[in-house]
């Protein structure tokens, strides 16, 4: 099941035209008017960094037991976890640290969003949060890469193809604004 789900993600990069739906340039962020006139991007080179560094990702699986696998082990160490763990705030984590950030270490996805670090609209390169009512609490996380209106294009760490908490690696997903509860900037 793993090799379908990573192959169909694969399938739709690749396929003409694949790659329009999450832009034609994919940097992270859909250009307004204004950057189109002036020749300015909006889009922070840290924020460039921790995307490109999180769309490297893509496509990473868990090896043959749930929650663990040689990269999935890595993603944990970087907050100080053993594996086999939830690991989608700890990849989260991991990506900070290959982009040179000191901060967010955790594998605890509510610990991701302090007060000094939430904010309102979504940008490129933030951390974004899931709300479980049966946990109630943040119980998924992951980046943002690019947002185009209603929807927000994300990069995310222990999830599936069908968007699962508790997932099988490291997959692009699509979500509504909506189903999304909160967001951090750990750029800042």
């Amino acid at each position: 099941m793993r090799t379908v789900g990573f192959l169909l993600v694969v399938f739709c990069l690749i396929a003409p035209g694949g790659l329009r739906l999450l832009g034609n340039d994919f940097i992270g962020y859909e250009k307004t008017y204004k950057e189109i006139a002036t020749g300015r991007s909006a889009l922070r080179n840290d924020a460039r960094r921790l995307i490109a560094i999180a769309r490297k990702e893509i496509g990473v699986v868990e090896g043959t037991v749930e929650n663990d696998g040689e990269r999935i082990r890595e993603y944990l160490a970087c907050s100080n976890i053993k594996s086999p763990a939830p690991w989608c705030a700890a990849w989260v984590s991991w990506c900070h640290a290959q982009a040179g950030f000191a901060q967010p270490r955790t594998a605890w996805s509510p610990s991701l969003f302090p007060a000094g670090k939430t904010i309102k609209e979504p940008l490129p390169g933030c951390v974004f949060g899931i709300y479980l009512p049966a946990l109630k609490r943040v119980a998924h996380c992951g980046i943002v890469i690019q947002l185009r209106g209603d929807h927000v294009y994300t990069a995310e760490g222990n999830t599936s193809v069908a968007g699962s908490r508790e997932g099988d690696g490291v997959y692009a997903r699509v979500r509504h604004k909506r189903s999304i509860c909160k967001y951090a900037d750990w750029l800042k």
